[in-house]
């Protein structure tokens, strides 16, 4: 909206009313060029299309998976798929996260363009030129130098704070996937722990077992048993 409103008015009239203390025919030109090889508006343009892009692959991500959420209705009488496909979740989360990192990027790249291009973010008032068809080095100048510039400082911190804005929530989202999974992992360890204390009671105790050698025979065993009830026969006559 900022873009479609101010930039045309502010930017509209560089080519027509930028001026040289010449009358070389050409030299006007070549020192346009010189001065701006990429018109501001232009580049803006560029940028906006590029931030857009990220956002309409969530859009069309969302819409494959309400999609295919649709054709599971139809086959399972009703059930969904997914709760809410607009959730991120899943492959959406990933889809979403990227978005910003693209974002975040190509407002990074095209603010360093920016001040590659126009050796930082100052518009000066002069601009000496020498470039041939020049007879000398000239001085040129653009219609309302100051507006401009305070125009392009305000495109330059809004991408600035797009950026900031990107990170916190990439940030965030990273922040909350971990404590999610670190939540998930302490629960998991409570259920295993609790299942296991459940098996350790249920156990009998280790006295009503009988050790027995797993060395001797089974002739050796039963005279064993009948040693035993004998012993057990003499001390009840005791």
């Amino acid at each position: 909206m900022v873009f479609v409103v101010a930039a045309q008015r502010v930017w509209g009239d560089e080519n027509k009313d930028f001026v040289c203390n010449t009358r070389q025919p050409g030299c006007t030109t070549i020192c346009y060029d010189h001065i701006f090889p990429i018109s501001h508006i232009r580049l803006w343009a560029l940028q906006l299309i590029f931030i857009t892009c990220p956002s309409l692959m969530v859009m069309a991500h969302v819409k494959y998976r309400e999609g295919k959420d649709a054709k599971y209705v139809e086959l399972h009488h009703g059930s969904h798929l997914y709760a809410n496909p607009g959730k991120k979740r899943g492959g959406l989360w990933w889809t979403y996260l990227l978005s910003l990192v693209f974002k975040a990027g190509f407002d990074v790249a095209f603010l360093y363009i920016l001040y590659r291009i126009y050796d930082g973010y100052d518009l000066p008032k002069l601009s000496k030129c020498s470039l041939e068809p020049c007879p000398n080095t000239v001085d040129c100048f653009i219609s309302r130098p100051t507006e401009k510039k305070i125009f392009m400082l305000f495109m330059v911190v809004s991408s600035a704070v797009c950026i900031f804005m990107c990170l916190c929530e990439m940030v965030y989202l990273i922040g909350k996937r971990i404590s999610k999974l670190v939540r998930i992992r302490q629960e998991n360890q409570r259920l295993l722990f609790a299942d296991q204390h459940e098996l350790t009671n249920m156990a009998p105790p280790r006295s009503q077992y009988r050790k027995t050698d797993p060395t001797l025979s089974d002739s050796q065993m039963s005279l064993n048993r009948r040693e035993k009830i004998r012993e057990g026969g003499i001390s009840t006559t005791l």
